[in-house]
């Protein structure tokens, strides 16, 4: 039986590409780490009652059903049964007769797994079962991770809303200094018009982040298994603590991998597929055995009857249909091989993906807060200036809405932040143990 092309393995390399400080492992419950309570039940909420999930458990019953099937083929098969029937017939005096006859039996039926053929179909049973198994730890995995970075986006829309409405504030108060300062005629109706603009153009982002806000809320809950509603209570974005890296060998990363597992679990259905369809081309044993009584009107004692035998049954001539089985059964196994390949390529490219961008999410928010202390000077001075009559509105407006953005995109870095961390433990896949050991040879 011919091998898995060389070419399949994957080498892990020896260290990570992007170097980062690390510390600790993946911990079975890690979305606990970001201290927060109604994160945490989320996502119990969600690993329990995701339809995702719960399809991917039915499946892992379905394949167990398979298994229990193909295990069946091991061992004999026993049934039982009674023939019976009242009839008239012709005598061999060339009367009519009537008569009642009955015949109860047992059958007993088992084939001989002598080359294995029954063997390996059981085998790819059971790695369809883990198969499933891997599934289902991968859905989990998937919707803990899609639970946890869903409530972070809507910590931070809750963020960005109350820097709104801070902004708001701050434009309301503009707008009424420009309104008394316009009433006694020391400017022009300009500036005034100018904070009327700027408290208009701010309050209505208010109404679109509030819907926004709400949809995110009903994509939670319908996550986590429940009609659409608001998600109460919860937390805030400056209190979610941020997991340092776990420490994490690419060596460990495939044995961590739910996908990664089920890639090789698919490989060894294959190969057991494979030696299944070569046992095709040897000879099928079968045993046999029937016993059961005679009973009829006609007979004055019942009669005891009985059989033994056995066949053995090879392919002499198929037009090619085994060898073409064979050779598809070898073609999925290569496909099976490869497409482990693929997996594992981009488990190791997910890692290093989200390194990558964890450092540089680190160096950008630090640029980021400097300038967000040169902009809030700059607007106290535009202030002072404004107030005291040194300088137009506009200089004010500008350094107002640098400061805003500013806030914005730190908000919104910071959940990416957290949002990276999730999808960093997503890619390490979860803790390490026996389920996860190496197949590949």
């Amino acid at each position: 039986m011919r091998a898995a092309p060389p070419e399949t393995a994957v080498q892990p390399p020896l260290e990570w590409r992007t170097g980062v400080a690390s510390a600790g492992q993946v911990d079975a419950r890690w979305w606990e780490s970001f201290g927060d309570p109604t994160l945490a039940q989320l996502v119990d909420d969600a690993r329990r009652n995701n339809p995702d999930v719960r399809v991917a458990i039915a499946r892992v019953e379905e394949a167990r059903a398979t298994e229990a099937g193909s295990r069946a083929l091991l061992l004999p098969s026993l049934s039982a049964g009674a023939d019976g029937a009242y009839r008239r017939e012709v005598s061999p005096f060339g009367r009519p007769q009537e008569s009642l006859v009955a015949q109860p039996a047992f059958r007993a039926a088992y084939e001989v797994d002598l080359f294995g053929k029954n063997r390996a179909r059981l085998d790819a049973a059971k790695a369809g079962t883990a198969t499933r198994l891997a599934e289902r730890d991968g859905a989990a995995l998937s919707v803990t991770a899609a639970a946890a970075s869903g409530y972070i986006a809507l910590l931070g829309l809750d963020a960005r809303s109350v820097v709104l409405q801070q902004t708001l504030r701050s434009r309301e108060q503009a707008r009424k200094f420009a309104r008394d300062r316009a009433r006694v005629g020391y400017t022009s109706q300009l500036e005034q018009r100018q904070a009327e603009a700027e408290y208009e153009a701010t309050a209505q982002l208010i109404p679109a982040l509030t819907a926004q806000i709400a949809r995110q809320e009903n994509a939670l809950a319908i996550l986590t298994g429940r009609l659409p509603g608001a998600i109460r209570p919860r937390g805030t974005l400056g209190r979610l603590a941020l997991p340092p890296v776990p420490a994490v060998l690419p060596s460990d990363l495939l044995r961590r991998r739910p996908d990664v597992a089920a890639a090789e679990y698919r490989i060894a259905a294959a190969d057991a597929q494979m030696r299944a369809a070569r046992a095709q081309f040897l000879p099928s044993i079968n045993l046999g055995a029937t016993t059961g009584v005679a009973l009829s009107d006609l007979l004055a004692d019942p009669i005891t009857v009985w059989s033994i035998g056995a066949s053995v049954l090879a392919p002499i001539f198929q037009g090619g249909r085994l060898t073409a089985q064979l050779d598809t059964a070898t073609m999925q196994r290569d496909q099976a091989a490869w497409a482990y390949r693929g997996v594992a390529l981009n488990a190791f490219r997910e890692v290093e993906d989200r390194l990558a961008l964890s450092v540089g999410q680190q160096e950008q928010r630090r640029s980021l807060e400097r300038q967000r202390v040169a902009v809030a000077d700059a607007l106290r001075h535009a202030t002072n200036r404004y107030q005291a009559g040194y300088s137009p509105y506009i200089e004010q407006v500008d350094a107002q809405r640098a400061l805003l953005g500013i806030d914005q995109t730190l908000i919104r870095l910071e959940a990416e932040q957290l949002q990276n961390a999730v999808a960093l433990y997503q890619a390490f896949g979860g803790p390490l143990g026996p389920e996860r050991a190496p197949r590949r040879k």
